[in-house]
């Protein structure tokens, strides 16, 4: 496994040093110097990669934005294609959190200052920055757009703290507790471009926790292996032992919505049912399963307080929860 940081210097002075690390059991090894693409001179960045490890996004604070292509098995960079330079006088865009789609055609990008943007790019356009597409724009103070992450679901989710003025600090008090910082935004379907790519801010309910700007930087240990590449084989590792599929069920009173997440689900479909203490079924639908994840945000609006049973029924398992209405 690789590990990747873009070299900055203190006295401000711009470069284009990219430097790697060989992480093994054994310890880090390998480090490995490279210089190429653009002159980047702020300290803050972030660098993703593609599901299929083969192409690389740099994004600075300072506005520079740029792809390259990523040997795995060399760890070499190479082809590197500008779409925006690093600003050089104000204003200067602060470019916060880049992410790759699943299928790699398309890259998306958050800007966060007093105006908060989040971005898309086609990334088989002739012309890349013009393909540009604003999907959400939202004011600062009050709400901000952070981070973005490619979940093992396909979704790419986004994160963003509460700025009210009286409210933020950081950390957060222990009373503060509002939509804007109890949910994540959510990409549904990242590979289409435009409106279709379904993005729902505040849509994925973090079960009573909290986000700001940032989400975890985990690498994806799930990425394929090249066919026929000897530096991709891995040799004496057991296969990892079966997790137990689980089942999340917790209902919003303010928004009246089911929120029901289950995970390690075998199979690709399923059916979803929802039964009344009378046993009567009071709803039923076909379900995707994608990577072994499903979520769903079930809307109550209408329907009577009270308990509600869930089954959520795949290939050979059958998962049951209750769902409280109140």
């Amino acid at each position: 496994m690789g590990d990747f940081s873009e070299k900055w210097n203190p006295t401000g002075t711009s470069n284009n040093t990219f430097y790697q690390y060989l992480v093994t059991p054994s310890g880090i090894s390998n480090v490995f110097i490279q210089n190429i693409g653009s002159f980047n001179g702020t300290n803050l960045g972030n660098i993703t990669f593609s599901a299929t490890g083969d192409k690389m996004v740099f994004n600075s604070y300072a506005g520079m934005l740029e792809i390259y292509d990523y040997n795995r098995c060399t760890g070499v960079l190479s082809n590197p294609v500008n779409i925006f330079p690093q600003a050089i006088v104000p204003p200067v865009d602060h470019f916060w959190g880049c992410e790759f789609s699943p299928n790699g055609q398309v890259l998306y990008v958050t800007l966060s200052d007093q105006t908060s943007h989040l971005f898309q790019f086609d990334l088989n356009a002739p012309n890349i920055a013009a393909s540009i597409d604003t999907l959400w724009t939202i004011s600062n103070p009050g709400e901000a757009i952070g981070g973005l992450k490619r979940g093992p679901d396909g979704k790419i989710y986004e994160s963003g703290p509460d700025t009210s003025p009286l409210a933020f600090s950081y950390p957060y008090s222990d009373s503060l507790y509002t939509m804007y910082n109890m949910n994540l935004g959510v990409i549904n379907s990242p590979d289409s471009l435009g409106a279709a790519c379904d993005f729902q801010p505040y849509s994925f309910y973090l079960g009573g926790k909290r986000t700001y700007w940032g989400l975890p930087n985990n690498p994806d240990y799930d990425m394929s292996a090249i066919a026929g590449s000897p530096c991709d084989t891995l040799v004496g590792i057991s296969e990892p032992t079966p997790q137990p599929p689980q089942l999340h069920i917790y209902y919003h009173p303010q928004w009246q919505t089911g929120f029901i997440n289950a995970n390690n689900l075998q199979g690709n479909k399923g059916t979803l049912e929802i039964f009344d203490v009378q046993g009567k079924m009071v709803h039923k639908e076909e379900i995707e399963i994608v990577n072994g994840y499903y979520t769903r945000n079930f809307n109550m609006t209408g329907m009577a307080d009270g308990m509600y049973f869930v089954n959520l029924n795949t290939s050979g398992q059958r998962l049951s929860g209750k769902l409280v209405k109140e």
